[in-house]
């Protein structure tokens, strides 16, 4: 018998995660758990289209959560965590970009913009909130749809870069 789809997030009711969500890289090293209890109660997290972003997830957009550090448990079962120093920034400040070496699977970045907070990657995630903004809206494709209720950013969605496109 063929192996069943996996990844639906309506497979996972929302209640489920109150408190605490986790989720793993593709091989199961590297498992993130975010205790927040707005998780789920409004929305969070952005959408980033910078090319960077782009890269590091493989895809035409990045989910990321922008959190506190404290609110965020990374367990490197394996040693399998890695970093890669971006410097390929907006604002020439690095960006450190750790992924899990044996999948590739990115997990989270790190930058001084943000003293005290960590980006974690959403992908990994089991469900992901609704966010509530996109940054660098300028890099958007053109066949790209919009997403309801949800602020975009011309380029950065927060500091000093913010000019709101809708």
């Amino acid at each position: 018998m063929p192996n069943q789809p996996t990844g639906d997030p309506n497979a996972h009711d929302a209640s489920k995660f109150a408190d605490s969500l986790s989720g793993s890289c593709l091989c199961g090293s590297i498992t993130v758990t975010i205790t927040d209890k707005d998780l789920f109660t409004k929305p969070r997290g952005h959408l980033c289209h910078c090319s960077n972003c782009r890269k590091v997830s493989g895809s035409y957009v990045s989910s990321n959560l922008l959190i506190e550090a404290e609110k965020v448990k990374i367990d490197d079962r394996d040693g399998t965590l890695k970093t890669y120093e971006d410097h390929a920034t907006l604002s020439g400040n690095p960006v450190y970009r750790s992924f899990c070496s044996t999948d590739g699977n990115p997990v989270k970045s790190e930058t001084s913009a943000y003293p005290g907070k960590v980006i974690i990657k959403m992908g990994m995630m089991p469900r992901i909130p609704q966010p509530e903004t996109e940054g660098f809206g300028l890099h958007r494709h053109a066949w790209q749809g919009k997403n309801d209720g949800v602020a975009v950013y011309k380029l950065k969605w927060a500091g000093p870069e913010k000019e709101r496109m809708s």
